[in-house]
C-alpha cells in the first residue's frame, strides 16, 4: 500500500489515503472486485462525508488471461510487455474498469471501440459510450452514456461485434499497429475512421 496525499473535493480538507500501487488478481483475487467496481479508488472524507476519487498511477495484472493495464497520463512506450500478453494504458478509473469488463467478458476492445464508433453513428448523437456488459441469449451488449445529467442504456445486438470484426479482419493493418501498452480509445480508432 502507498499513502497517497489528497484533498476532499468538497471540503478540501487534507487526508491520507493508502492505495496499493498495482493489484495482481492470481495473488489478490479479493482485489480485482474492488478495483473492477472502482471501490478500490475511492476513500470518504473523515471530515463531511464526501466520497472522493483517487487517480494515481496503477497497474492492473490479470496473468491467467495475459493481460496489463496501466493507469497513467504519461505516454508510454512497448518495452517489456512479456511476450503472449495483452497490455492497454488508460487514462481514467472509469476506462480502467471499462478495459477489465470488455477482458472479462471475453471481448476485443478493438472491436468494442468499434461498435461504439458504428452505435454513435446510428444514434446520430457524438456521446461517450462505455462498455457496461452483455448477457442475454443472444449475447446482447449494453453501453451506457451520460445526457441530462442520467446514464442512458443502449442496447446492441451481438451481430454489430460481429460485423465490427470482419471490418477489422479486412484491415489488417488496424490491428498490426497495436504495439506494447496501446492507448485503445476512441481517439485511437479516429486514426482510421471519421
Amino acid at each position: 500500500m502507498s499513502n497517497i496525499a489528497a484533498s476532499c473535493s468538497k471540503c478540501g480538507a487534507a487526508h491520507v489515503a493508502e492505495l496499493p500501487q498495482s493489484v495482481n488478481v492470481a495473488t489478490d483475487p479479493e482485489l480485482k472486485e474492488k478495483v473492477r467496481s472502482g471501490e478500490l479508488f475511492t476513500w470518504t472524507c473523515p471530515h463531511c462525508g464526501t466520497v472522493n476519487l483517487l487517480s494515481v498511477p496503477f497497474l492492473y495484472h490479470d496473468p491467467s488471461a495475459r493481460l496489463m493495464l496501466v493507469l497513467t497520463t504519461t505516454p508510454l512506450g512497448a518495452e517489456g510487455l512479456p511476450e503472449g500478453y495483452t497490455g492497454r494504458q488508460v487514462r481514467s478509473v472509469g476506462d480502467l474498469m471499462e478495459k477489465i469488463k470488455i477482458f472479462d467478458a471475453g471481448l476485443d476492445d478493438l472491436i468494442i471501440e468499434m461498435c461504439k464508433f458504428v452505435t454513435c453513428q446510428e444514434l446520430k448523437k457524438d456521446v461517450a459510450l462505455r462498455f457496461a456488459g452483455m448477457d442475454g441469449a443472444d449475447a446482447e451488449m449494453t453501453f451506457t452514456y451520460p445526457e441530462n445529467g442520467q446514464m442512458e442504456l443502449v442496447a446492441v445486438g451481438f451481430n454489430v461485434y460481429e460485423d465490427c470484426a470482419g471490418i477489422l479482419r479486412r484491415n489488417p493493418q488496424i490491428r498490426d499497429s497495436v504495439q506494447g501498452l496501446a492507448l485503445i480509445d476512441q481517439a485511437w480508432l479516429s486514426r482510421y475512421f471519421r
